[in-house]
């Protein structure tokens, strides 16, 4: 993953490393800003997203726009030295917008049109609603475009987060005519993709087609994948009219629009990735999740994934508690620091928080911030400003990357999606799970990885692929180069079944993959909820079982004891590609992975790495220098193996850094080492 445009136009004068938060100035008076201003000094900030919701603020009416309050706030900005990340405000239209075109309001499966009064409350196909976020960017870019404070330009905020889909009449204008162009005008050719001979329901005029609006029984699978490539698209043709704006009055200024990679749901980030200058990334955690730390390691590398060797920042995460989940459980002491730090560790070229400071009123006022409603004489404060100034020792760190790992994951978001329709043989076969599964077994293991959405010969040693329900005959044919050039392949259950329109592949399961993977599965076995499989190597399954026959040639690793599957292969390999006919848990996975790993090629994990200790290097350009992050998320200090200069104790590691419980440390090094 060379980084060959980091000294280029596309990071520019955006601060390296960037630390701050969202800044929403809108909601306080000017006095205010001023100490807004000082504190941001003193802790550190170089960097704040500005005006994200600020649409009725710089336009209260219809075309009479007011920016004295946006100048003043990026004058004061500038000259404090802190840099601007100047947001459109589109995610928000104003209420006099809203109120005057009701039409643009997004509607529901069932026909309800929701009311505005909160953000996202907008259709994305609604052509009222492109023209007046046109208008409001152009008159920001105009303003703004060469502004020294801008550095960076943030569209819109976390698209498909509240209004992923609509149901309304402008949208199935807009879905029939992304149909018509996606099948060349041919209603037969959907009629065979989508399937409607079944129960009947073949489409004679293309008017007849509407989105998949709530209806007596169950809809065509291939409809709904359609509907949700259709949103996806409306949302990111919403995103590249403001980005093309933007450019065309701030030329040299990186675009980015803020992903929610990890909740993988319903934006396939692989192509909007394509589209940002810098990706960047939300990530909140659940505070009640017992794996949390796994899940910060998920997020990191799915969007280092996504950036594929460009800059990308974590755009916001959260000082402590957020808002929304249902019980907001309060950060521990140190939390902050692990959770930023780990990003930056994972490869992310800055990380901003939401939100500067604490809301008095409104929906997220329970929400935390860099300063929170009690002011200086707080642990959060405290906490936030010294990683400020922690972070600023890290400058050099910034020009680094992460080499790539020998270990990769395989992502196909549009697989995830036809997985999860219903009518599947399990509901509880997710690829969300099956992937964060794996993942956590890695982190756990101490093994780096890469996230990825296609195999590339050549480019790592094993490729895990935990689910890919639906599989096109492109991606077949690149997993068997992939073999074919001497990589290792796991593939895992009820995976190459179907095509990307949900039709079975002829011939015997698992289809696509039959050749390649030299065996038949006679027939799907999903388990009972909470349900599980023993296999007699000690390794136990879940949610699923396969009555797998083997082809001549390939070796059973491995079988069920019991279960519907009993007596029967459960891990299959032929030359370098296994096959699981389950889903192992993470102890299984703990013990299966290290050895696949090892039998692949790939390094063992660094000294000390595991069991709740992250240990990452990143590299500079030329490899001339190297630093060792250890992140202890543990309760008892880790010793790591390490010989260089602590940047954030100051102390000498002369072959051991001792990282206290809960701690971090990132050791300049003399040299590169293995990942």
């Amino acid at each position: 993953m060379s980084r060959p445009d980091r000294q280029h136009s596309v990071w520019g004068r955006v601060p390296r490393p960037a630390y701050g938060a969202d800044y929403n100035p809108e909601q306080w008076d000017a006095a205010t800003w001023k100490d807004d201003v000082r504190l941001m000094r003193e802790a550190g900030v170089n960097l704040v997203s500005l005006g994200v919701f600020a649409w009725s603020w710089i336009e209260p009416r219809r075309d009479a726009f007011d920016f004295s309050g946006l100048d003043e706030a990026v004058e004061l900005l500038h000259a404090s030295g802190i840099a601007v990340d100047l947001a459109t405000p589109t995610a928000a239209p104003p209420l006099w917008f809203s109120h005057a075109h009701p039409e643009s309001l997004p509607v529901t499966a069932d026909g309800r049109r929701l009311a505005p009064g909160s953000r996202q409350a907008y259709c994305p196909s609604s052509p009222l609603y492109r023209e007046r976020a046109a208008i409001v960017t152009r008159r920001l870019a105009e303003r703004y475009g060469d502004h020294p404070a801008v550095v960076m330009w943030h569209v819109n905020n976390e698209y498909a987060n509240g209004n992923a889909h609509c149901w309304c009449e402008t949208s199935a204008t807009a879905f029939r005519t992304w149909l018509r162009t996606t099948y060349g005008d041919d209603l037969d050719a959907l009629n065979d993709r989508w399937g409607t001979g079944v129960w009947g329901m073949t489409y004679s005029d293309w008017s007849q087609v509407t989105p998949p609006r709530t209806s007596t029984s169950r809809l065509p699978p291939a409809l709904w994948l359609d509907f949700y490539r259709f949103s996806d698209a409306e949302h990111l043709a919403c995103f590249r009219a403001e980005r093309d704006i933007v450019r065309a009055h701030s030329p040299g200024r990186p675009v980015t629009t803020n992903f929610m990679a990890s909740a993988l749901r319903w934006s396939d980030y692989w192509r909007w990735a394509r589209e940002v200058d810098i990706v960047s990334n939300d990530h909140y955690l659940g505070s009640e999740d017992p794996h949390r730390a796994a899940e910060l390691a998920f997020a990191a590398d799915l969007t280092r994934g996504l950036a594929g060797g460009r800059p990308w920042l974590l755009m916001e995460h959260s000082t402590s508690g957020v808002q929304w989940q249902h019980r907001n459980i309060a950060k521990v002491p140190g939390e902050m620091a692990r959770n930023t730090l780990t990003h930056l560790a994972r490869g992310a070229d800055g990380t901003l928080f939401f939100q500067w400071r604490q809301s008095a009123y409104g929906p997220e006022k329970w929400h935390s911030a860099m300063l929170p409603h009690g002011g200086e004489d707080t642990r959060v404060w405290r906490e936030a400003s010294a990683l400020g100034n922690a972070v600023s020792r890290l400058a050099d760190v910034a020009e680094s990357t992460c080499p790539p790992a020998p270990i990769a994951l395989l992502l196909d978001y549009e697989a995830m999606w036809a997985l999860e329709l219903p009518d599947r043989p399990s509901s509880d076969l997710t690829c969300g799970d099956a992937l964060r599964t794996w993942h956590r077994a890695l982190w756990t293991a101490g093994l780096g990885c890469d996230i990825v959405p296609a195999p590339a010969p050549g480019a790592h040693r094993l490729l895990l692929v935990p689910s890919l329900y639906a599989l096109s005959a492109s991606t077949a044919r690149a997993l068997e180069a992939y073999v074919e050039g001497g990589g290792h392949l796991v593939v895992g259950p009820f995976s190459g079944v179907v095509d990307p329109d949900d039709r079975v592949h002829p011939g015997p399961y698992p289809g696509a993959l039959r050749d390649l993977l030299g065996l038949t599965v006679d027939e799907y076995l999903p388990l009972t909820a909470g349900a599980t499989v023993a296999l007699d190597d000690g390794s136990t399954g879940n949610v699923w079982a396969e009555r797998v026959v083997p082809d001549a040639g390939t070796e059973v690793e491995c079988r069920f004891t019991d279960g519907p599957a009993a007596g029967g292969p459960a891990v299959l390999r032929r030359g370098n590609v296994r096959y699981l006919a389950t889903r192992p848990d993470v102890p299984s996975l703990l013990r299966l992975l290290p050895r696949w790993a090892a039998q692949a090629g790939c390094a063992p994990a660094p000294q000390g790495a595991g069991d709740g200790v992250e240990v990452i290097r990143r590299s500079g350009p030329s490899g001339e220098r190297s630093w060792l992050f250890a992140v202890n998320h543990t309760g008892a200090t880790a010793h790591v193996a390490a010989t260089g200069t602590d940047l954030l104790s100051g102390a000498r590691a002369p072959g051991v850094v001792a990282v206290p419980a809960g701690e971090v440390a990132v050791v300049e090094e003399g040299g590169t080492g293995p990942r």
